[in-house]
C-alpha cells in the first residue's frame, strides 16, 4: 500500500509470469527446442482429430483415446473461437489466457483481509516448472474452473457447485473440491448443474459417456506409483512390455493387472478415509475447502493407475489457493509438489526415453518424483487431520454455524462455548466460514 492507501500492484510478480510464460509460448510455438520428444504432438494431431469429429456431430465413439467426460468437447472445440488461428496455434493462446486467468483470480484471492499472494507466486512459478506442456494438453483450462470454484466456495455456494460440476464434466477430478464443502447449497447446484449438462450432451451427440467403458480398461501407466513394481523387475529379468495402450505408455504382462487391482484398491482406501475426515471434522475456518480439496487430490493422483505429467497442473493450481490463505497448514506440502513438479519435467520429457527404458536415471527419477508425490500426501493429510478432526478428549473446537457477521469473532480467534480461544497461527483478518 502507498501512503495513499491505494494498493500498488504487484509488479515484480506479473514481470515474472510475463517472463516465464514467454518462454512457455516460445517453446509451444517451436521458436525454442524443449528437450524431449515433442510434446505438442497431443494437440497437432490428437486434439485436432477429435476436433473434426466433433464437428460433425458426434463423440469420438469408437476411439479409445477419448476418455473424458462430455464437457471436454467444449475445451477440444475452443480453438474455433479464434478462427484467424491454426488449431494448434489458437489452442495455445487459449492455454495462456486461462493461466492469466488463474493469475488473476489468485491476486484478487490474495489482496483481501486474510489473505496473502503466496498463492499467486506458486503459481507463477510453479505452471513453467513443468515445461512446454502445461500448454499442450487442456488441464489448465479445467484447473481455472477449479480455482475458481474454489475461491467462491465459503461465499457464494451455489457458485461453487455450479462450477465444480461443470469441472467434473470437463475431466471428473473436480468433484473432490465438494470435501470441504458444508452446506447443502453447494451439493444441491453441483447436482442439479451436473444432471442438466448431463443430459444436455447425451441428448445433443452420440458417444457422449462411452469414455467410462475406456478409463476401465486402462492398465498401469510407466509413471505412476504402481509402476515402480515393474521398473524394479525389470532389472531381474520380468518379460512384460511397454507399449502404446489407450492412448499412454502403459506396462503390458504378468501381474499387471494385480498391481493395477492393487492402485483401485489404494484409492478407495484413500477415499475411505477422506470420508472419515470429514464426519470426525469439526472445525471449519475459510482456508478448510481449499485444503481438503488439495488433499483429496493429491491422495487421488498418488494412488492412480496414472499419473501423467499435467496432473500435476492440478496439485499447482489447488497448492496456490490453499497458500491464498494466510492460515492454511499447507506450505510444506506446497513446496513437496513444486519440487516433484521440477522432477516430473526431467522424466518427462526430456529424459522420458529413460523412463520407458527402465535404466538406472528413468528408475531414480521416478523414485524420486513419485516420491515426493507419496511425502506431500503424507504431510497434508496429517496436517488436515490434526488441524480440523482433533482427537476425542482435547476439546473439540466447532464453529459457530449460527453466527451473524456481526458476531464474528476477531480475526484469529475460535469460539469454544462462552469462551474464546486463540488459534496462536495469526489469523490476519480472516473471518469464520458461514454456511448459507
Amino acid at each position: 500500500m502507498d501512503r495513499a492507501g491505494t494498493r500498488r500492484l504487484p509488479w515484480i510478480l506479473l514481470a515474472s509470469w510475463g517472463a516465464s510464460r514467454l518462454v512457455l509460448l516460445l517453446y509451444v510455438f517451436k521458436v525454442l527446442v524443449f528437450p524431449g520428444p515433442d510434446v505438442t504432438g497431443d494437440v497437432s494431431f490428437i486434439y485436432h482429430g477429435w476436433y473434426e469429429v466433433l464437428r460433425t456431430g458426434t463423440y469420438p465413439q469408437g476411439d479409445v483415446t477419448w476418455q473424458y467426460p462430455p464437457a471436454a468437447a467444449l475445451a477440444i472445440l475452443s480453438p474455433a473461437l479464434l478462427p484467424f488461428l491454426d488449431y494448434a496455434s489458437a489452442f495455445f493462446v487459449l492455454a495462456l489466457l486461462a493461466d492469466l486467468a488463474v493469475l488473476t483470480l489468485l491476486l484478487h484471492a490474495g489482496s483481501r483481509p486474510g489473505r496473502t499472494r503466496r498463492g499467486a507466486w506458486v503459481w507463477v512459478v510453479g505452471l513453467p516448472l513443468l515445461g512446454p506442456t502445461v500448454y499442450a494438453r487442456y488441464d489448465v483450462m479445467v484447473t481455472a474452473v477449479a480455482v475458481a470454484a474454489l475461491l467462491a466456495g465459503s461465499r457464494h455456494p451455489r457458485v461453487m457447485g455450479a462450477l465444480v460440476a461443470f469441472g467434473a464434466l470437463l475431466k471428473v477430478w473436480p468433484v473432490l473440491l465438494l470435501l470441504g464443502a458444508r452446506t447443502r447449497a453447494a451439493w444441491a447446484s453441483a447436482a442439479v448443474t451436473a444432471g442438466s449438462l448431463a443430459l444436455l450432451f447425451a441428448l445433443a451427440m452420440p458417444g457422449a459417456f462411452d469414455f467410462l467403458s475406456f478409463q476401465r480398461d486402462r492398465g498401469t501407466e510407466v509413471e505412476s506409483l504402481g509402476a515402480l513394481v515393474f521398473h524394479v523387475a525389470r532389472q531381474f529379468g520380468w518379460n512384460g512390455q511397454v507399449l502404446l495402450n489407450y492412448g499412454s505408455v502403459e506396462f503390458l504382462g504378468d501381474y499387471v493387472d494385480v498391481v493395477s487391482n492393487a492402485a483401485l484398491l489404494l484409492s478407495a482406501a484413500a477415499f475411505a478415509w477422506l470420508l472419515l475426515w470429514r464426519a470426525r471434522a469439526r472445525r471449519f475456518a475459510p482456508h478448510t475447502l481449499a485444503d481438503a480439496a488439495f488433499v483429496a487430490v493429491l491422495m487421488f493422483t498418488t494412488t492412480s493407475r496414472v499419473i501423467s505429467p499435467q496432473y500435476m497442473v492440478w496439485l499447482v493450481g489447488l497448492a496456490a489457493v490453499c497458500l491464498c490463505f494466510r492460515a492454511s497448514r499447507m506450505t510444506t506440502p506446497a513446496v513437496v509438489v513444486l519440487v516433484a513438479s521440477f522432477v516430473t519435467v526431467l522424466e518427462f520429457p526430456i529424459w522420458f526415453g529413460h523412463v520407458v527404458m527402465s535404466d538406472w536415471l528413468g528408475v531414480t527419477l521416478m523414485f524420486l518424483r513419485n516420491g515426493l508425490l507419496v511425502l506431500a500426501t503424507l504431510l497434508a493429510a496429517l496436517e488436515l487431520w490434526q488441524e480440523h478432526a482433533p482427537r476425542k478428549g482435547r476439546g473439540e473446537l466447532r464453529d459457530q454455524p449460527h453466527a451473524t457477521r456481526s458476531q464474528e469473532p476477531h480475526p484469529g480467534v475460535w469460539e469454544r462455548g462462552p469462551q474464546r480461544m486463540g488459534t496462536g497461527r495469526g489469523g490476519g483478518g480472516e473471518t469464520l466460514d458461514q454456511p448459507s
